[in-house]
């Protein structure tokens, strides 16, 4: 087992862990001892984080343990180590000729870090990454084996522990037979098509994705469309025109990376991401931030970030909107709500894009106050939100605006001191459900 003394740095490079060791272990055994040991202990995974969020005194890699996977094409699962990224696992899938539900748009992140964290792809009915998940197993902080399965007491509540209940060290999926997709871009789509059409455009495909830098139109709709179903749109969208290229998602970049489209049928697994295998994804240099609305909030959300379009253009790169379907999984921000997902992808400038929100927060009555840069859940909304004014439009630091803070910065202060909260804690977060 290795450990590194060298600093790391996340993936967009605008943070320098502070971590005194980073452990490599390379057995689950090897991952008990360590977390019995270390006083404070975090999983780094695919560093795709933008803050401090995944920092602590002692970290630990599972990039070193063995894969493992295995295909159960009975029972439609497959499982893995905890050390898997996206990018690997398709490859035994495709092999195996099966395929989960939906992707991320980033093929390299690890599949336990998206899955404690919500992340999520698009798609009315398509749920968040965690919702595949049919079992787990994780270390606890003593140091003892913990497992779980989809029906157990409790259950919803582990999948979705941004790494506060355990270190995941292997993870079971659903999987489906293998299937085709095939994806096409349309240019130009008007605000007004978008607020009077928006539940027929983000269902217009298996997956649908709207980019935007806030400016008069909406730059492109990305529909990814089931070759096994039947095609939802004919000529343009709504007045958006449908491309004759390929096209990368921030405009003006070489689209070499990102998978065809042009409706060119291809593997479930080369439509669903936005950017081929293999390559640097996005712009490779950038840091990302999104918000999850409740989709009853969606439209009146982004009308408000459209009057802030002159603060927030200067520093973006592109947005991205999305759908969500609801799910069970106690702090998933998707919690019995289909939501909007606004994704922004900003110039690798943090200061800059720290100090306009703040000033966008000061100067309006109206923003977006759940991010998922370490991932919050829509029980915060809940629980910020007064009478029918939803949480994304609370108002300033008082009332409900405040109130919501104050649980981001107890839940945060609880997750940085509790990285590996003990099993028999479970029974108080089944009565608690984490603060409800």
């Amino acid at each position: 087992m290795a450990e590194i003394y060298v600093p790391e740095r996340n993936w967009a490079g605008t943070y320098t862990y502070q971590a005194q060791k980073l452990h490599r272990p390379r057995t689950v055994e090897q991952v008990q001892q360590i977390v019995a040991k270390a006083a404070s202990v975090h999983v780094l995974g695919s560093r795709h984080s933008f803050n401090d969020i995944a920092d602590s005194s002692e970290l630990i890699s599972l990039e070193d343990l063995p894969a493992d996977v295995l295909v159960e094409h009975e029972a439609q699962t497959v499982s893995f180590s905890g050390g898997m990224t996206y990018g690997n696992l398709i490859k035994t899938l495709n092999d195996e000729e099966v395929a989960l539900h939906t992707l991320a748009s980033l093929p390299h992140i690890s599949v336990a870090g998206a899955v404690a964290t919500a992340a999520h792809g698009s798609g009315v009915t398509c749920g968040n990454l965690a919702t595949a998940v049919a079992g787990l197993e994780m270390v606890t902080s003593s140091g003892e084996i913990l497992k779980a399965s989809r029906g157990e007491p409790d259950f919803d509540g582990l999948v979705v522990g941004l790494g506060a209940l355990g270190v995941v060290t292997r993870i079971t999926l659903d999987v489906q037979p293998a299937y085709e997709m095939k994806q096409q871009v349309f240019e130009g789509l008007s605000w007004k098509a978008l607020s009077d059409h928006f539940d027929e455009i983000t269902s217009c495909g298996y997956s649908v994705s709207i980019f935007t830098r806030w400016g008069q139109t909406n730059d492109q709709v990305w529909v990814k469309s089931r070759i096994d179903e039947p095609d939802r749109v004919e000529g343009n969208l709504f007045g958006a025109i449908a491309a004759t290229v390929d096209r990368h998602l921030i405009v003006g970049l070489d689209p070499t990376l990102c998978t065809p489209q042009l409706g060119r049928p291809g593997l479930w697994s080369h439509r669903l991401p936005h950017f081929r295998m293999g390559y640097t994804p996005s712009s490779g240099q950038e840091i990302q931030s999104e918000y999850l609305i409740p989709r009853r909030h969606a439209l009146v959300a982004i009308e408000t970030l459209r009057a802030l379009a002159d603060k927030i253009r200067p520093l973006l790169q592109v947005s991205e909107i999305r759908r969500v379907a609801a799910d069970r999984l106690w702090m998933s921000m998707n919690y019995e709500e289909d939501c909007v997902g606004i994704h922004f992808t900003w110039k690798r400038e943090p200061d800059a894009v720290q100090e306009m929100q703040r000033q966008s927060l000061r100067s309006t009555n109206a923003i977006p106050t759940l991010s998922v840069c370490w991932s919050g859940s829509t029980r915060a909304a809940r629980f910020a939100t007064h009478g029918s004014r939803p949480a994304c439009l609370a108002t300033r630091k008082e009332g409900p605006q405040a109130a919501c803070e104050e649980w981001f910065d107890e839940k945060r202060h609880f997750f940085c001191l509790f990285p590996c909260l003990h099993a028999r804690s479970r029974s108080r977060l089944s009565e608690q459900r984490m603060g409800e």
